[in-house]
Parts: C-alpha cells; sequence; structure tokens
C-alpha cells in the first residue's frame, strides 16, 4: 500500500464508565466487612480519589471498549465499516486469546478484514497504542485507526490489601485517528527498563487449567512514586525539546491518572501549573490503559480542551514501561 498521508490526527474521541459508581465510603464500609481498616481520608490525602467505577459481572473490557469505541466513531463523523486497523490496549483481556480487538471488531460488525490486535504495556498502554497506529498510518498501512484502552482492573483486585485495592477503576477510552496532511501527532518517545518489574505486577500466569501464583495486583507505593515522578518529567521534557517547542507551548497535559501526587509532581518539575492539567483521577481512580483516553475525552467534553491546542499525553505502567505523545488537536 503507497502512503496517503504525512501526519496521523485525531478526529473522534469517546469514553465509557461502567454504571455502578463506588465512592471512598462504600468502599470504606465493604472494606471495614473484611476487617480492613482504612478511611476516606486517608484515600484521599495520599491520592486524591474520591471514586471509582465497577464493572458488573460478566461485563468484559471489550464491552466497555465497544461503548467508546461507538462514541469515537460518532464524533468522527465516519462508519465503524471505515475503520482499518484496531488497537486494543488492556492488561485485563477479555481471554487468553483471541486479543479482545478482534472481539471488539466482531462486536463492532467491522467485516472489512483490517488487522487487529492488543497492546500490553499495562498504565502506559494507550501511549503505545497510538505511536504504534501514529507509525502505521504515516506508513500507509491504514488511513483510519481505532485506538482504544479498556481495563477491568477489579477482577485483579485483592480487596483485603488496603494500599493496592483502593486505588484502581474500570473503564475504557478511545480515540480514531486519520490520516491528514495537517500536523496532529507530532512526536514521541517509548521507553522501557524490565529490571524495575518487581515494582508493579500480577504475577500470576495459567498452567494445566490452574490459576499458578498471586493473580492479584502486587505494588511498592513508595517505589513506584519515586520512580514514576522522575521518569514522567523526563520523558516529557525529552519529547518537547524534540519537538522544538517550548513547555509554555503546552495547553495541555493529559496524564494517566494514577496518583493526584505523582501528577502534581510531574506538572511542578516541568514548570506547569496544575491549571493546564485534565485531572480525572479525582472520580475515575486509575483506570491503567484506559485512563488516558477517558481523560482526554472528559477534557474535551467539558469545553477544556479546543482544536488546534497543543497536548501532551504521558504515562507509566508495570514493567516499567513508560512514554509520552505530543500533538496538536
Amino acid at each position: 500500500m503507497t502512503s496517503v498521508s504525512r501526519f496521523a490526527r485525531i478526529t473522534g474521541t469517546g469514553s465509557y464508565l461502567p454504571p455502578r459508581r463506588i465512592t471512598n465510603h462504600d468502599l470504606v464500609a465493604d472494606l471495614a466487612q473484611r476487617g480492613v481498616q482504612t478511611s476516606d481520608e486517608w484515600i484521599v490525602e495520599r491520592t486524591g480519589i474520591h471514586a471509582r467505577h465497577f464493572a458488573d459481572e460478566g461485563v468484559t473490557s471489550s464491552d466497555l471498549g465497544l461503548q467508546a469505541s461507538l462514541q469515537a466513531i460518532a464524533a468522527a463523523g465516519i462508519a465503524a465499516q471505515d475503520i482499518d486497523l484496531i488497537i486494543v490496549a488492556t492488561s485485563t483481556p477479555d481471554m487468553v486469546f483471541p486479543s479482545t480487538a478482534a472481539i471488539l471488531q466482531n462486536k463492532l460488525g467491522i467485516t472489512n478484514g483490517c488487522p487487529v490486535f492488543d497492546v500490553q504495556a499495562v498504565c502506559s498502554g494507550f501511549v503505545y497504542a497510538l505511536s504504534v497506529a501514529d507509525a502505521m498510518i504515516r506508513a500507509g498501512s491504514a488511513r483510519r485507526a481505532l485506538v482504544v484502552g479498556a481495563e477491568i482492573f477489579s477482577r485483579i483486585l485483592d480487596f483485603n490489601d488496603r494500599t493496592t485495592c483502593v486505588l484502581f477503576g474500570d473503564g475504557a477510552g478511545a480515540v480514531v485517528l486519520g490520516a491528514s496532511d495537517e500536523p496532529g501527532i507530532i512526536g514521541g518517545k517509548l521507553q522501557a527498563d524490565g529490571a524495575h518489574l518487581g515494582l508493579l505486577k500480577v504475577p500470576a500466569h495459567m498452567a494445566g487449567g490452574e490459576i499458578c501464583g498471586n493473580p492479584y495486583v502486587e505494588m511498592d507505593g513508595p517505589g513506584v512514586f519515586k520512580f514514576a515522578v522522575k521518569t514522567l518529567a523526563k520523558v516529557a521534557e525529552e519529547v518537547i525539546a524534540e519537538a522544538g517547542i517550548g513547555v509554555d507551548e503546552i495547553d495541555w497535559i493529559v496524564p494517566h491518572q494514577a496518583n493526584k501526587r505523582i501528577i502534581e509532581s510531574t506538572a511542578k518539575h516541568l514548570g506547569l501549573s496544575m491549571d493546564k492539567v485534565v485531572l480525572t483521577v479525582d472520580e475515575h481512580a486509575n483506570t491503567s490503559a484506559a485512563s488516558i483516553p477517558l481523560a482526554l475525552d472528559t477534557g474535551i467534553r467539558r469545553g477544556q480542551i479546543k482544536r488546534g491546542q497543543t497536548l501532551l499525553l504521558e504515562g507509566i505502567g508495570g514493567g516499567f514501561a513508560w512514554g509520552a505523545v505530543l500533538l496538536k488537536y
């Protein structure tokens, strides 16, 4: 296939949260019945989280992704059959295989044979997926890509561990990327260092029909915080510098929504006011690969993010894997 354009531009966004909203007070009461003590004040002070959404039993990541995708496709003003690439970022796939992207393709009724696959880079998964889609569009391998982050982290939380179970929620976000002659995604950087895998992991695997190892999130909170703050600021500075623009030209940071203190620290390192940061962690908690597209769509629908503005998307997840993307919306 010959190259059709030089740039990939976001033409539509969408997001979806399961209807079941769990406030800190709801969660605290549930945990107390398990003998786990925490409080709304403790959660808010350390994370900035006030509530999260949990999917009902039987609901899958592809179900959440479907609703976000339909919104994004409608916002882009195209039909589902116009999509010629689907990438889903998730750490909570519907099944071992086929990919959640293939399941989503079927639910969308897309029968044009377009390539579909999942990306597993945990909380940085959406940045990774967006970068891959951008490269494929620039190379002429696709014209319209659907990039989705979808997670049901409530299924892998140990509700006897207050240091992790209060942090996460479920949700999905999606964008449609379209080939364009106008600048869209300006640049980005993806990095990883597997030496830090012990800081954040779900170490289980399947063997002989049995779950081997702990199937719940394990996290070294202080270690993650320290590494994330340093790494996110550095990769953001590198991407901005490589683009040849000043930090003051960034209209909005749309960060991975893991922890308000990490987000505040990153903004401070960059010399940017929190007034330039899209913040949704208070209501969504950490939705892993879904958090950036959820925040992006929320910022757009709130009227904060407007066409022509320059955005910096950044995230870091278990592995560690991290990255940032600079784009003109």
